[in-house]
């Protein structure tokens, strides 16, 4: 393994971090916030010179990129930009457990927003931004930005864009990867703007606006207020949910769209069906909540459960209402879609609808063979036949999800209030989706578990939004045999 190659990337990566940091620094000297300011510099400096020095330290003249020192770069990169991320917490005194500052490190990065803060509105808007910020760099993916900024990647590149780009296939919109991957962040910047704008235009000031649509399209779910969405009016939630579909579908399809006979939005089967479970999922909250008497109009509840049901199944995790309380019906379709997630290659976490799809008619698939062994039966997803190999991933990538949720599970629950807490906690985390049920219901928040409980869950993070096999493949003989 050319263990100097991953060393030097890294270093570029962090370095890369390092100019980040500058941007919730220029925040809080808008708001003469001058010490935050000042920490969020000294923050930006010591990540720069580890980066020098990582950049040094790699020094050479090999820089192929083979499979292994992609996996290594793509999971150092998360892990290095979880631990430098928390650095601002530290220095500005946000946390004094380098536990709970990497926690929230972490769930910005990887998009979860589980939050170990407690009264938000206490904290300095120069930290809140920095919160939000995270998560809008972890949306589109750290790597991928990496990926489009540095040109001499040559073929390793790609390796890198489809450990990074989240689903079972990793689309390439141009002959050169770098190429797709700065369209990906370009129609990224372009939504950014584009709500941004609409968010001011209902009332939102330019901090709330922006931090609160760095959250949606990542599909995050930070928010500098204690109320989440709910400190806002219904228009600004209407705009926040179209924002959010957005987010959940997949990036490349948009690019397609422009193309002379691309790809329209509803002739792509996940699509479709990730909108029809959207709208049958909604209806079904609505009519549940008025028929259990929690609210006497059926505008409202459509509003509230349209927010929350593709708030969950984005795994964005705003609120504007605790659902914590909703009936059981309404509770147990929402946990049900923790695990559905959005489309592949959007910024959405836990399963993907498109895995859903290829491993229901895998499992179709094997039923039908139990009568007919010999017949040859092909899995057809939108005209198009699934290669066997990925059919077996995504059947390989079921098992190893729903373990890690059991076994993490299992483990929050040796020093926990309720299995509901612990199942939903480990399923918020490894979907990275922020809230659960319970003791870490939309209301609530992370800041009881233990330090040990909450390292636990910083790794469901990591899994999560590596989509586990990245990280799974570090504790297997083979990739470290020469």
């Amino acid at each position: 393994m050319n263990v100097r190659a991953p060393i030097r990337f890294l270093g570029r990566l962090i370095l890369l971090l390092a100019g980040t940091e500058l941007a919730p620094a220029l925040c809080a000297l808008a708001y003469h916030e001058s010490m935050v300011a000042s920490a969020f510099a000294v923050s930006a400096g010591i990540t720069a010179v580890c980066g020098a020095l990582m950049l040094w330290a790699g020094r050479g003249e090999d820089s192929q990129l083979y499979r292994r020192e992609g996996i290594l770069i793509v999971v150092g990169g998360w892990v290095a930009a979880s631990l430098f991320g928390a650095l601002p917490y530290l220095l500005t005194g946000t946390f004094t457990s380098p536990v709970d500052a990497l926690f929230e490190s972490a769930s910005g990065f990887t998009t979860t927003g589980a939050s170990v803060l407690i009264d938000i509105e206490a904290m300095s808007r120069g930290v809140l931004f920095w919160r939000s910020f995270t998560q809008w760099l972890g949306g589109m993916g750290i790597i991928v930005l990496f990926v489009a900024l540095l040109p001499e990647l040559g073929p390793g590149a790609r390796f890198l864009y489809k450990l990074e780009v989240p689903g079972p296939t990793a689309e390439a919109l141009q002959p050169r990867i770098r190429d797709t991957a700065g369209i990906l962040w370009k129609i990224y910047l372009l939504f950014t703007g584009a709500q941004t704008v609409l968010l001011m235009l209902v009332g939102l000031d330019l901090y709330d606006a922006l931090t609160h649509t760095f959250s949606t399209l990542s599909t995050g779910g930070f928010s500098p207020r204690n109320a989440s969405m709910a400190a806002f009016p219904a228009a600004a939630h209407v705009i926040v949910i179209a924002f959010m579909v957005l987010a959940g579908a997949n990036f490349s399809l948009y690019y397609l769209m422009r193309k002379p006979g691309g790809t329209r939005l509803l002739g792509d089967p996940e699509f479709r069906l990730y909108v029809q479970i959207l709208a049958g999922a909604t209806v079904l909250v609505a009519w549940d909540l008025v028929h259990s008497g929690h609210y006497g109009q059926p505008l409202p509840a459509l509003l509230d459960a349209a927010f929350q049901v593709t708030s969950v199944m984005t795994t964005t995790g705003f609120a504007t209402a605790d659902f914590g309380g909703w009936p059981l019906l309404s509770r147990a379709l929402l946990v049900t879609l923790m695990f559905v997630g959005g489309c592949a290659g959007s910024t959405a976490g836990s399963m993907k609808v498109m895995r859903m799809v290829i491993g229901l008619r895998y499992a179709l698939r094997e039923v039908q063979l139990i009568f007919s062994p010999n017949t040859v039966l092909r899995i057809l997803v939108g005209g198009k036949a699934v290669p066997d190999a990925v059919a077996r991933s995504v059947a390989g990538f079921f098992i190893l999800y729903l373990s890690t949720w059991g076994l993490g599970t299992l483990l929050l629950s040796l020093a926990s209030p309720d299995m509901v807490t612990t199942a939903t906690a480990s399923a918020a985390t490894l979907g990275n989706i922020g809230p659960g049920l319970r003791a870490v219901g939309p209301t609530e928040n992370y800041a009881f578990f233990n330090g040990g409980q909450k390292l636990l869950m910083v790794l469901l993070m990591w899994l999560g939004r590596l989509e586990v096999y990245s990280i799974m493949a570090l504790f297997t003989r083979s990739f470290w045999r020469r």
